[in-house]
């Protein structure tokens, strides 16, 4: 099922405010979700992500804009008559009933032609369990299973329903790193095996890159970029993007360009043709750093921090807007000294320059 959101602004009052002030959870937002695609909306708490979801689902009501399912206006439409699935940050399962209950539950309220017999209920629960890899567990109480195995009956329980859209807000929040990984990869499989339409609410930037299809990256109820996560990461818009997305995150500099070329203080890094002189953050990635002797910049050594396959220089610089400067790179070509200073060459893909003022990138145009 495509979903289009068209112009959809969500405004609230500020109770907190004496003047009743509105405050602007989403702003214009316009987004096409196509059919069967994993999408990850994705920003920092506050951005509007989850209220974004909310009215998808039918929670909340825009203040204006059109929600689309298909070519059916569904902005009026009230959440039963929808046609969603809803997995929360909390399981909220019911603990006095067993796995199988739990799962059948949401069938029982049906109505009409569509109200189901005990046995085809039992046989679309199973169906659903299979799904997520508990079968074996119907008669388990939610107290008797894992947090990852109470997350994906809480999936089960939104996927027998058969949906034609599944939202899914922070539903890994509350899992440990090991649980986190492995139950986002069953999300993967599940979402691909049944071909749902899923809307991915997450604050955690790699749990958004790994699975998505493609990524919505929210600021301040504004949407700053959409597209295909790898994309998105080599060539961010702004320097919020950037800064977003990676882990460690993007080394910035305050920069200058002078007579076409890229000055960090006295180090120059990178020749910037048709750049006119100015004042420019200097976005350098992780990956990006080469320990060259004979390279173009100079930094101190704090620490160097191996890591089995990859080591991790951290380093200050005179001019870098961050405490540290983080650099991987290969532990073979690892330097030597754990201390004083190291010279880096630059991958020039992984070099990045953003306006000083509007923070919009420049360079690679």
């Amino acid at each position: 099922m495509k979903v289009v959101l068209e112009h959809i602004t969500k405004r609230f009052i500020d109770r907190n405010n004496k003047n009743k002030t509105e405050l602007v959870a989403v702003s214009d937002m316009c987004l096409d979700i196509p059919d069967g695609k994993l999408i990850g909306l994705l920003g920092p708490s506050g951005c509007g992500k989850s209220t974004t979801l909310n009215m998808i689902c039918g929670l909340e009501k825009p203040s204006s804009g059109k929600i689309f399912f298909g070519d059916d206006d569904v902005t009026d439409l009230p959440p039963e008559n929808r046609g969603v699935g809803m997995v929360f940050q909390s399981y909220a399962l019911y603990p006095h009933l067993t796995v199988r209950q739990n799962i059948t539950f949401p069938l029982e309220n049906l109505k009409g032609d569509k109200k189901l017999t005990k046995q085809e209920m039992n046989d679309r629960a199973l169906g659903a369990a299979k799904l997520v890899q508990l079968d074996g567990y119907m008669e388990r109480k939610p107290s008797e299973l894992s947090g990852g195995q109470q997350q994906r009956v809480a999936i089960a329980r939104a996927l027998v329903k058969m949906p034609k859209v599944l939202l899914l807000d922070e539903p890994l929040s509350n899992l440990d790193a090991r649980l986190r990984l492995q139950t986002r990869e069953e999300l993967r499989r599940i979402q691909k095996e049944t071909g749902i339409t899923t809307i991915f609410v997450t604050h955690d930037q790699e749990e958004a890159m790994s699975i998505s299809d493609l990524i919505v990256v929210m600021k301040k109820a504004e949407v700053q970029q959409v597209g295909i996560p790898q994309d998105v990461y080599d060539d961010p818009k702004n320097l919020f993007v950037a800064q977003f997305l990676g882990t460690p995150p993007i080394n910035v500099f305050a920069g200058e360009i002078r007579e076409e070329k890229v000055y960090l203080g006295e180090d120059c890094i990178l020749d910037a043709p048709g750049i006119e002189d100015k004042e420019v953050h200097v976005g350098i990635r992780p990956e990006g750093f080469i320990v060259d002797e004979n390279g173009p910049l100079h930094c101190k050594i704090r620490v160097v921090e191996v890591m089995g396959r990859d080591t991790s220089i951290v380093s200050t610089h005179p001019v870098a807007e961050t405490e540290t400067i983080r650099s991987i790179i290969d532990s073979e070509d690892r330097p030597a000294a754990t201390s004083g200073t190291v010279t880096f060459s630059l991958r020039k893909s992984k070099v990045l320059l953003f306006d000083m003022e509007t923070e919009e990138r420049i360079y690679p145009c």
